[in-house]
């Protein structure tokens, strides 16, 4: 499976990816990518050698490590455990390139040193230094989309892409460090439980979650369907923390929004590329065709991207059969070149696309292919920009390494990385607009729609 996806989107029990542009609501974030996953067992060569001979110490060492490992779906780079001083070479010393096995060799000499001599013995975790050696590893290669995961985070973003997780059905993020709820999901178990917006949840069946961060707090909340969450919540108006059970249910996320608006437009929103959002997309449209709309406007914003097929899924719902949608250029391959496979439910419709600096990748190749063909034409304000493509491997642990191994480019030859996509018309939308809940660029788009300028 390959992904498209920019920007990070936040993590959720569920987290709504708009959150990371709320005020100073600090959330976990997530980067998601083009990326095609991989849960063979990866072949022991390169760093992944390097780490099972880590791995294979680890057994025989007692209580070793350093840091914290970088846990990419947060956002935060740890610096790896291994850092380079400047000393002098002594007589003899070469500065050609050393084998994997001096590698290994320079790797176990480091252990052993702070196995005899560190200050704190019980600071030393194994598991730790491993993933901060693999997170060092993929830093070194100095690309912002080439990631180590920790298992945790990439078993819950995982989930996410499914299209539905088993929890409570809240957004959370942390606010002023403490975890804080800022949305719920219509028909979720939060919501019929009586959590609000604001609520702040202080444990979870009796553990706090006092100085743990976004994903370490949504393993305890989420659990199996059925199973009951005890949470401590404090609410403002209220003089002290109360507690609300919770009985944990399959959350669908809202992946797609659809509906028709005044003057016969139709409306159609994608909030991510997950697996089961060209379906949604589909149903959504059967839903609306029939009632002929005048136009139609996607909604793209804020939209971090996801699989990689999906987006050529989408787009082949809006562009006539062999319409190039994007091409993909591999290390040492030849271009490949992907187009729709037939007529698209909403290839003659008028149409609008809505996007920001939240669109990103999967979105960025929906509407460039849309803008490309002469389709529809872009409204908001000009996309995140990322144009590379990502392999992901699941290892042993249930961590992922997200690995950069091509550029995909637009049918009219445009790469995005550092650019985005321009609107055509471009409507800002501003703090104001929000807090008087207007949308400028909805607006402008079915005035454009109703209009034709």
């Amino acid at each position: 499976m390959r992904w498209v996806d920019g920007h990070p989107p936040v993590p959720r029990l569920h987290v709504d990816h708009r959150a990371q542009h709320a005020g100073d609501a600090v959330t976990g974030e997530l980067q998601m990518k083009i990326v095609r996953e991989d849960h063979s067992a990866p072949q022991v060569n390169g760093f992944r050698w390097l780490l099972l001979v880590m791995l294979a110490i680890a057994l025989m060492a007692a209580a070793f490590g350093a840091g914290a490992a970088t846990t990419w779906y947060l956002g935060p780079r740890v610096e790896g455990l291994f850092v380079s001083v400047p000393t002098t070479p002594e007589a003899g010393a070469t500065t050609e390139p050393k084998s994997r096995e001096e590698l290994a060799g320079i790797l176990w000499e480091t252990w052993e040193i702070l196995d005899r001599e560190y200050l704190d013995p019980s600071a030393l975790v194994p598991d730790d230094m491993i993933r901060g050696a693999a997170a060092g590893a993929v830093r070194s290669v100095d690309d912002p989309y080439t990631v180590f995961v920790d298992p945790l985070p990439a078993s819950i973003m995982d989930q996410d892409m499914q299209g539905s997780f088993e929890g409570i059905g809240a957004t959370v993020g942390m606010v002023d460090g403490r975890l804080t709820i800022q949305d719920l999901l219509p028909g979720s178990p939060a919501l019929a439980a009586g959590l609000r917006q604001g609520d702040v949840i202080l444990e979870a069946d009796g553990m706090s979650l006092n100085g743990k961060d976004v994903i370490e707090a949504i393993s305890l909340i989420r659990g199996p369907r059925g199973s009951v969450v005890r949470l401590l919540v404090e609410r403002e108006g209220e003089p002290e923390a109360f507690i609300v059970p919770v009985t944990r249910d399959r959350v669908d996320l809202p992946t797609v929004e659809a509906h028709m608006l005044e003057g016969d437009v139709a409306y159609l929103r994608l909030t991510e590329f997950n697996a089961v959002a060209d379906r949604r997309v589909r149903d959504a449209l059967t839903d609306l065709l029939p009632q002929e709309p005048r136009g139609l406007v996607l909604d793209l914003r804020g939209n971090p991207g996801g699989y990689f097929q999906t987006a050529i899924d989408v787009a082949t719902e809006f562009l006539v059969r062999d319409s190039v949608i994007v091409s993909e250029q591999q290390r040492g391959d030849d271009p490949q070149t992907f187009a729709a496979e037939r007529t698209g439910l909403a290839a003659e419709i008028p149409l609008v696309v809505l996007v920001d600096a939240g669109s990103a990748s999967a979105s960025e190749i929906v509407a460039g292919a849309i803008r490309d063909h002469e389709r529809g034409i872009l409204v908001g304000e000009t996309t995140f920009g990322k144009g590379s493509v990502q392999n992901v491997h699941t290892l042993s642990d249930g961590s992922s390494l997200r690995v950069t191994v091509a550029k995909y480019y637009l049918p009219d030859g445009d790469n995005l990385d550092g650019a985005g996509l321009v609107p055509d018309l471009q409507v800002p939308y501003t703090q104001e607009d929000a807090e008087a809940e207007r949308d400028p660029q909805l607006d402008r788009a079915v005035a454009y729609l109703m209009e034709g300028e």
